[in-house]
């Protein structure tokens, strides 16, 4: 950990001065310890289990430490692993301090060891403000009027192809957001994005608060921060549907994908010249590219179910709080137009590459319907929309990535099938059992793969494996609130540690979250290559298997490993620039994060 601990911690050292002086005392190769647990801390009542790991084999007891009083507050056993861990360390232990509820901060101590890793906080306002991170990344995200940069950005977008009209034909369709590291805008990702912060607004509105414009700038405007940024999505959506049989599901490809630049002046050319226009790509329901690589296509209702959805939630939302009934009265009528569109051709759309075979790679639909479904029933009553959930619900079941141990880039997309949620409270109690056990089982599928290894992760380490652990977590929440069964709810706080610290790696997978600690600083986009300014809130793709990293092209480490000593041959991580696959901050991502973070906040 030398290159970590210069690197990285020496910036914070200022903030956190007791935490430097434990992370530099440096003990010799082989009697060091080191502890993994959630770096912003625990509420009184969680279930609190640190990891420890090391090439010496440990016995005994371990303490807690009061910070402020230098006295033991807690002792317990320590608890050899009969499971593996991820690592090259021979014994890996587990360290339960449950019993500590009293709020404060401590340190952790292994009499006779030196210990890296030992700062504990509980306390059950810990997660209040960070929900107002991640919003904060998502207006640095934004296309057209960008706040972070103060700056207009994409206003070419964009010349449409493959659709009823002209090749070449400007449609507007400035808006969006940026993607991730990269200027790409998909309604791919787009549309789970604005319907994820609505339903996130409409299960914990206390949480949100208002210190933004509705462009982001900072000030007021009587509307909730993430409702704000929930409308830049609708506000999009729109646009990219400007006639009954049009919808435009792409803006830009990977000719975008030419180094670092600032959105103000983006010189990717497609063939309109740099910083002009980008081509936007209407959907068909058929294979696309312009090059010579082709997307699979067999219809457009994954991408308008779920355009649909958004705008159904974006009716009843701006209805419901007595916002603008003209503008909600525009999102239910696109709505209906997009749930019109989504039947009449029913199949997936996926992403279009144009010079390298990484695309989006969307194969479901059904979960998608049945969101739409729901959602308009809960807007018009019309029975029929209520008809058509069940019976896509059906045809879904347990559907997902859960099944699989591994799976193509958001080949199972969204990630969590949300719509079960939202039909729930709409249906009898035959069908409730029905959706609550597609839930528990698929919970159950991943628990048995968690059982393998001492930090019980029960996902897939593929692209993004934060955006699927994110959406796991949300599944046993979700569940929790249509069941009361709380069955889950240890394993859950235990996936919730891993994107907090509590995995080998020892860092969080948000940047900026919490500042006292070790989160992703060399991520991979030009805000940071070019100005070198941080933008907390952003989650990274995280942790991929070895085997998928080895395989990817353009991938550079910029400097020596910090986290070396960590790595295996099974799953890597890395903060570094260079490597895309695990630390580049995705807009999605973050977006459904937000229901996550509003979760823990306490809003229950």
């Amino acid at each position: 950990m030398q290159v970590r601990t210069f690197h990285t911690q020496f910036r914070r050292a200022v903030l956190v001065p007791a935490l430097w002086i434990s992370l530099v005392m440096a003990a010799q190769p082989g009697d060091q310890v080191y502890v993994r647990t959630n770096l912003v801390g625990y509420s009184s009542d969680d279930a609190k289990m640190a990891i420890a790991f090391s090439n010496q084999s440990l016995n005994g007891h371990f303490n807690i430490i009061d910070s402020a009083t230098a006295e033991i507050a807690f002792t317990g056993n320590i608890i050899p692993s009969v499971v593996r861990g991820y690592g090259p360390f021979q014994y890996y232990y587990q360290l339960d301090f449950s019993d500590l509820r009293k709020t404060g901060t401590y340190r952790m101590d292994i009499p006779g060891m030196n210990i890296e890793g030992s700062s504990l906080y509980i306390d059950s306002n810990l997660y209040k403000s960070y929900a107002a991170d991640l919003i904060a990344f998502m207006q640095q995200q934004r296309c057209g009027y960008n706040p972070f940069f103060d700056t207009l950005c994409h206003q070419g977008d964009g010349r449409v192809v493959y659709g009823p009209m002209r090749d070449a034909t400007f449609i507007d369709v400035s808006g969006g957001w940026h993607d991730a590291g990269d200027q790409l805008k998909y309604l791919i990702t787009g549309s789970n994005a604005t319907a994820r912060m609505l339903m996130a607004y409409q299960l914990y509105p206390d949480v949100f608060h208002d210190l933004f414009t509705g462009s982001g700038k900072p000030g007021a405007n009587g509307v909730p921060d993430v409702l704000d940024e929930a409308r830049w999505g609708l506000d999009w959506i729109l646009k990219l549907h400007p006639a009954p049989d049009v919808l435009i599901h792409q803006v830009g490809d990977d000719r975008d994908h030419i180094g670092w630049k600032l959105p103000a002046y983006d010189p990717s050319d497609y063939s309109w010249g740099k910083n002009s226009y980008r081509v936007a790509y209407v959907a068909t329901g058929k294979p696309q590219g312009l090059n010579k690589y082709q997307s699979e296509a067999t219809g457009i209702s994954n991408i308008a179910g779920r355009s649909a959805a958004a705008m159904a939630l974006g009716y009843q939302v701006w209805t419901k709080c007595g916002f603008d009934q003209v503008y909600a009265m525009r999102c239910l009528m696109a709505a209906e137009s997009l749930y019109r569109m989504a039947k009449q051709d029913e199949g997936y759309q996926q992403g279009n590459s144009y010079g390298a075979p990484y695309r989006y790679m969307e194969d479901t639909w059904t979960d998608d319907m049945e969101w739409a479904a729901a959602e308009l029933f809960k807007a018009t009553g019309n029975t029929q929309y209520l008809e058509d959930a069940v019976h896509y619900a059906t045809l879904t079941g347990e559907l997902s990535w859960i099944q699989k141990d591994t799976s193509a880039h958001y080949q199972y997309y969204p990630f969590l099938n949300i719509a079960h949620y939202a039909l729930y409270d709409l249906v009898d109690d035959t069908v409730k059992l029905r959706l609550a056990a597609y839930y528990r089982n698929g919970i159950e599928m991943t628990l048995r793969r968690a059982k393998r290894d001492i930090f019980q992760i029960g996902i897939p380490f593929i692209w993004c494996s934060n955006n699927v652990l994110v959406d796991l977590i949300l599944q046993i929440v979700l569940y929790e609130r249509m069941t009361g069964d709380p069955r889950y709810h240890t394993y859950m706080l235990g996936m919730r540690d891993w994107l907090f610290g509590r995995n080998p790696w020892g860092t969080t997978m948000f940047t900026g979250i919490p500042r006292h600690s070790d989160y992703p600083v060399d991520v991979h986009t030009s805000t940071w290559a070019l100005t070198r300014r941080e933008v907390p809130g952003g989650l990274v793709d995280g942790p991929i298997y070895v085997g998928i990293y080895n395989n990817l092209l353009g991938l550079r480490l910029t400097h020596p490993d910090p986290y070396a000593d960590f790595q295996n041959p099974y799953v890597t991580y890395h903060d570094d620039i260079g490597d895309y696959s695990t630390n580049e901050p995705t807009m999605d991502g973050t977006a459904c994060a937000v229901m996550l973070m509003a979760y823990l906040a306490g809003a229950e």
